[in-house]
């Protein structure tokens, strides 16, 4: 099944109106999740009703499903309230962060996959600090001592390798780039992610490298994680998409975005 080649479905009739923008926009992006779409869409749904103080939205936004997750997302746009969809024709995280989070009027724009491996009460203390001020970039950490995760032993170590390999190419102070659970405050959002030339996984480490080159400020969070047996991760060429991305970003002869 084709998926829908849309730019943006409109936002729901009964989302705050353009002169009350949501606080927070928490965008999921999907590709060929029909399986668990409308489940994880449900249990995100309830948990920012009966828990999340801030104003928020949900935004689903497809890379290009071969199944019936567009379909899905379109019913669940015009069933929930506060739930939006976009779109798209190609396939990319990066694309999809990068198309929502741009576009986005909340103040502070986060992200999460779609199998919620990240435990839902880090997602409060992940984007607070960003709707206070005190932060612009928030990411969850798994490799912190303080993280309690639930993964095998191979994700284990390329996690931990690709972290030595951050800080020898780029002396990176933080770690675990690829954790698929961040916040941005949107306006910094807006002046980073124009410079990101990655549109797949890598977009996550291109956007804290960045970040920390510019000086912004970058909150670490510990995170309980519990690892999804369905992702639809392929590890080995994502691992090898990660390390043309770091020799992309080291070549001084490379013509970045303008």
């Amino acid at each position: 099944m084709a998926a829908l080649m849309t730019s943006e479905i409109p936002l729901n009739p009964d989302l705050p109106a353009p002169g009350a923008a949501p606080v927070v926009d928490v965008v999921v992006p999907v590709f060929d999740e029909a399986r668990v779409l409308a489940d994880t869409v449900a249990r995100l749904h309830r948990y920012l009703t009966e828990h999340f103080p801030f104003a928020w939205r949900i935004t689903i936004v497809d890379n290009a499903s071969t199944d019936a997750t567009a379909e899905i997302a379109t019913r669940l746009a015009g069933t929930f309230e506060r739930v939006r969809f976009i779109g798209l024709d190609r396939k990319g995280r990066g694309l999809a962060l990068r198309t929502a989070w741009t576009e986005s009027d909340a103040a502070v724009v986060a992200y999460m996959d779609v199998d919620l491996s990240t435990d839902l009460d880090a997602l409060l203390p992940l984007v607070a600090p960003l709707v206070s001020g005190h932060s612009d970039i928030a990411i969850g950490n798994r490799l912190l001592p303080t993280s309690n995760v639930a993964r095998g032993p191979k994700r284990e170590a390329i996690s931990r390798v690709y972290n030595v390999m951050l800080r020898a190419a780029f002396s990176a102070r933080f770690s675990d780039a690829q954790c698929g659970f961040k916040a941005v405050r949107t306006e910094v959002a807006r002046r980073i992610v124009p410079l990101i030339e990655d549109d797949a996984w890598f977009f996550d480490t291109e956007l804290i490298t960045l970040a920390e080159r510019r000086g912004l400020r970058i909150l670490e969070l510990p995170v309980e994680w519990i690892e999804d047996p369905d992702s639809r991760v392929r590890l080995w060429s994502t691992a090898w998409a990660d390390l043309l991305g770091i020799l992309r970003m080291l070549n001084p002869n490379r013509t970045p975005r303008p």
